[in-house]
């Protein structure tokens, strides 16, 4: 039996996202110096926070950033994915975990950022999951 926290988390969602969203928005854990010509561009990323049971359940809690040109697009694409991952995410099982909850710890909502060439939306979730049996 896989171990508490050998769910990687980030990855999971990175990979489940790029198969929702489809090819319009990159999604990935890292920004780089090319992100104004890859907008929207999705961040995820594991807050070093959560807690587990110590046994298979992980609680992690995940932020996820938008970049998008302008905040009206912004606000939508944070919007969607906050309506996948509440409403589809849940029960699923993919990249070898069975994720079981998934809720909202702070609502999509502006963040700043020091380019004015882009907009941020941000948002934290709260996702257990478990290793597949």
């Amino acid at each position: 039996m896989a171990a508490v926290g050998s769910v990687d988390v980030e990855l999971l969602v990175i990979q489940w996202l790029q198969g929702e969203l489809g090819d319009g928005p990159v999604v990935r854990d890292e920004l780089d110096n090319n992100l104004m010509a890859e907008l929207p561009t999705v961040q995820v990323q594991r807050i070093p926070a959560g807690q587990d049971d110590g046994y298979r359940l992980d609680q992690a809690l995940v932020d996820i950033d938008v970049y998008a040109s302008t905040r009206g697009a912004a606000v939508a694409l944070a919007t969607q994915i906050r309506g996948l991952l509440l409403g589809r995410l849940p029960g699923s099982a993919t990249g070898g975990a069975v994720v079981g909850r998934v809720a909202t710890v702070t609502a999509p909502g502006v963040r700043p950022y020091e380019n004015v060439g882009l907009r941020r939306v941000g948002a934290t979730y709260e996702i257990y999951s478990h290793p597949v049996s």
